[in-house]
């Protein structure tokens, strides 16, 4: 029995994951565990959390990945070191971070003192770790992996053909360009400065028209080969030291753009300044500029290889906008993106690159099989383990959580709630569809915590769809942010034709697709400005409580789908039930579900 820790570590969305014999255990975000959104530094709680998940003591453990190789690239980082001569405080603060970065078993070791670490510390350069997350853990035999993210390991993006176990780096994008940095910095420009506020740009981005898309192609310049280079005048990162603050806390990325942004493009907006039209067509632009690129680079590579699947990874996979286009916009006929696409997955790619390894080597190393040859044409092996669902985070015991509501009963009775436990499932979701239908608002917390940025039926708060207030009720009673921000319908798999222009398995909720024209007037509150919707597919296999919840639903309704928010106010996505059970009562959902125990508002 082999047993891998992967870890994503001085990264935002520092996490762990352990692989046991080619199969994910447990995986968990370290944001979850410490409650700070997007927490760099090391993972320690995640790594605790994942080695009691898998009953695997750290003594035990053979293997530990990190998806970070400081040797990665040498000769290009010398390279540009000599020829652009970066300011002298740019070379010493990445110095200074790598120093810092060295050494994993450290850490480890001061997690768990006093105990022994015989296992073997693996470096797995960053872009490898992220096609691995994606290609190793799909239904591929074969497929084109492409990664584009900021930067990682002094590259922004790598691409390649894959078979089997094999990745093959073909080609990269290396610092200073970034395809990911492009899109922080335009963020930036429109006025949202927080790390990890691209998916702002995309919720605005239908609400304006690409009228400076001219001007965008003067900022991202393609390239014959697929690839894609900056105009680095428009750009700070490649000449001065910016504020980067990765340990210990949330990310703090100081700004990234020149000021002949401005020429180009008028004033910076600031954060509370009002959001304009113009800002509309600038992120407009900016999400049609990120398409081009990346359709440009995806059309390139399937020409060049012919191969019909498509395996995504990288902080820019988490453009479900575009994702959403890739039957449209390119020959690419299936599309695989695990739930945690960004930096948290490469704790999942370098595990998994490892293993890959060390199969491998078991199966040089064994005598020659004696079983029948080979037959030319036959149907390639299947994985021994294919990510379909995202329920690898804790969960929590029935036991558990009635202890939790007994220690809280004088507070819940002072309040006014009742707590009632309903253990038959068939009751518990015909009465929550109910609800649902009736215009309540539901914190729905069940099972494994869900791994990645959505909230996938495990940790959501549900809403009528059809309520065309429902979005405004959100807003108001619990999420408190900016209105343009749409919210996603979870939706039985069999009804996607149905309800979608577009046929396919989105399990991880990664993919935005057209909604019927005829369909748009019944579920408004899951029906973006231009007709989409971030759909979720739901399967009886995999979630069979939240499946069963949304059938409910549409034998009440006729509609076979639940509006889906993930279950936080303005923090991290709630983890263990006294989250949930705080949350609940700071805000006005009208009913909380944990487990198998319903709490709800008197008044």
């Amino acid at each position: 029995m082999t047993t891998v820790l992967g870890i994503n570590a001085y990264h935002g969305d520092a996490s762990a994951c352990i692989v046991r014999d080619g199969v994910l255990i447990a995986a968990a975000e370290e944001e979850r565990f410490r409650r700070v959104k997007h927490w760099a530094g090391f993972p320690s709680e995640s790594v605790k959390y994942c080695l009691r998940e898998a009953g695997t003591a750290f003594a035990g453990l053979d293997h530990v990945a990190i998806n970070q190789d400081a040797k990665a690239n040498l000769w290009r980082k010398l390279a540009f070191t000599l020829g652009k001569r970066p300011d002298l405080a740019l070379i010493l603060d990445r110095v200074r971070n790598k120093r810092e970065r060295a050494s994993v078993q450290y850490e480890l070791l001061s997690i768990f003192p006093g105990e022994e670490f015989r296992g073997r510390v693996h470096e797995i350069e960053h872009h490898l770790a992220h096609l691995g997350s994606s290609f190793l853990v799909s239904p591929f035999f074969e497929a084109a992996a492409v990664s584009v993210d900021g930067f990682g390991d002094f590259a922004s993006a790598a691409w390649g053909p894959c078979r089997g176990d094999e990745i093959e780096l073909e080609e990269k994008v290396y610092f200073p360009h970034s395809l990911g940095m492009f899109y922080q910095a335009l963020t930036q420009f429109i006025g949202f400065p927080n790390y990890g506020d691209e998916y702002k740009v995309m919720g605005l981005a239908p609400y304006g028209e690409p009228k400076y898309l001219d001007k965008m192609r003067q900022i991202v310049l393609l390239q014959d080969d697929g690839s894609f280079q900056l105009s680095l005048d428009y750009f700070r990162h490649h000449k001065e030291k910016i504020e980067y603050e990765w340990e210990n806390g949330e990310p703090v990325v100081g700004k990234l753009f020149s000021d002949q942004l401005s020429d180009l493009l008028g004033p910076v907006r600031n954060k509370d300044d009002a959001l304009t039209q113009h800002h509309k067509d600038i992120a407009r632009s900016v999400q049609a500029m990120y398409e081009e690129a990346f359709f440009h680079l995806l059309n390139k590579l399937h020409a060049r290889h012919g191969l019909d699947n498509l395996a995504l990874a990288g902080g820019c996979a988490m453009n479900s906008v575009a994702n959403g286009k890739v039957y449209d916009r390119t020959p690419f006929k299936r599309l695989y993106i695990q739930s945690a696409a960004g930096d948290a997955g490469g704790a999942i790619g370098a595990a998994f690159v490892v293993w890959a390894r060390i199969s491998k080597a078991l199966a040089d190393a064994a005598p020659p099989s004696t079983s029948a040859p080979e037959v030319k044409g036959a149907e390639p092996a299947k994985r021994t383990f294919i990510m379909d669902h995202a329920y690898f985070g804790p969960g929590y015991s029935r036991d558990e959580i009635a202890a939790l509501l007994a220690e809280r009963k004088a507070e819940l009775d002072a309040t006014q709630f009742s707590v009632i436990e309903v253990s038959d499932e068939k009751q518990l979701c015909t009465q929550v569809a109910a609800a649902i239908a009736d215009g309540q608002v539901i914190g729905w917390f069940q099972g494994r915590m869900e791994w990645g940025p959505r909230a996938l039926g495990n940790r959501s708060i549900l809403g009528d769809p059809r309520r065309a207030d429902m979005k405004d009720i959100l807003n108001l009673k619990i999420k408190r942010r900016e209105s343009f921000r749409p919210f996603a319908p979870s939706i039985l798999r069999e009804a996607v034709p149905d309800w979608f222009e577009t046929d396919d398995d989105v399990p991880f909720m990664m993919q935005v697709f057209q909604i019927r024209a005829e369909r748009r007037a019944a579920i408004p509150a899951v029906t973006h400005v231009d007709g989409s919707g971030r759909l979720q597919t739901v399967y009886r296999e995999t979630n069979a409580r939240y499946y069963r919840l949304i059938e409910a639903f549409r034998d009440l309704t006729g509609v076979p789908l639940v509006l889906n928010t993930s279950f936080n106010e303005n923090e991290p996505v709630v983890c263990k039930p006294q989250e949930a059970l705080d949350c609940f009562l700071r805000t006005r959902m009208d009913i909380l579900v944990l487990g198998d125990f319903l709490i709800t508002r008197l008044q």
